[in-house]
């Protein structure tokens, strides 16, 4: 009997802890973006590097997100870095080769503290529905760093760092518009044209 309620104890803690185990992944509140839209991103930072409160954030972006802006935390110094993109990109008609690449938070969160850190970024139109894109995320600490950058691969055990992921889906359909309704009207056209008078009857005579 007592075996078995120890066993039961035991898969009952399991249970309890694996949700845990994925909530301690730094990880994206939202995690799916749609191809062609600009998304609000939203990264989740729960814990620091073993007991140590974290002192910088810094996410990298890939190919695939473009036009991004980071949002500003009270007491945090932001900072950007910014490269090439392998492919240009058409931002509202104006085409974009280069962009912010990097973005690193600077501050202080107590390990005991949970923290959001958010940015906004255009997602390629090209990227077909299900492309996962892999934003590699550090966090670094007074002595030491956690860098969650590792691949998650298809059959293997999950890393113990993995690297927070976004799925691309496709765009949603949207209304068309009748952009010809909407243009002004023309004027209407006016026959300048003299009115014809029938000049054949000539007025009777008294």
């Amino acid at each position: 009997m007592k075996t078995q309620l120890l066993t039961a104890a035991l898969a009952v803690a399991a249970a309890l802890a694996a949700p845990l185990s994925a909530q301690a992944h730094a990880s994206f509140e939202t995690p799916e973006v749609a191809a062609g839209k600009t998304a609000k991103i939203v990264l989740r930072v729960p814990h620091g590097c073993d007991g140590q409160a974290t002192l910088t954030v810094a996410i990298e972006l890939p190919e695939g997100l473009y036009a991004a802006k980071p949002m500003p935390k009270a007491d945090w110094t932001l900072a950007t870095e910014t490269g090439a993109y392998a492919t240009p990109y058409d931002n509202h008609g104006k085409v974009m080769t280069e962009g912010v690449r990097k973005i690193t938070w600077t501050g202080e969160l107590p390990d005991a503290w949970y923290d959001e850190f958010a940015f906004r970024a255009a997602v390629g139109p090209e990227l077909a529905p299900g492309t996962e894109l892999v934003v590699p995320v550090t966090q670094t600490c007074a002595n030491g760093q956690v860098a969650w950058t590792e691949v998650a691969v298809p059959g293997q055990p999950e890393p113990r760092y993995p690297a927070p992921r976004l799925t691309v889906t496709a765009a949603p359909a949207e209304a068309g518009h009748d952009h010809a309704a909407m243009a002004p009207a023309a004027p209407a056209a006016h026959d300048h044209a003299a009115p014809a008078h029938d000049h054949g009857a000539a007025p009777a005579k008294p």
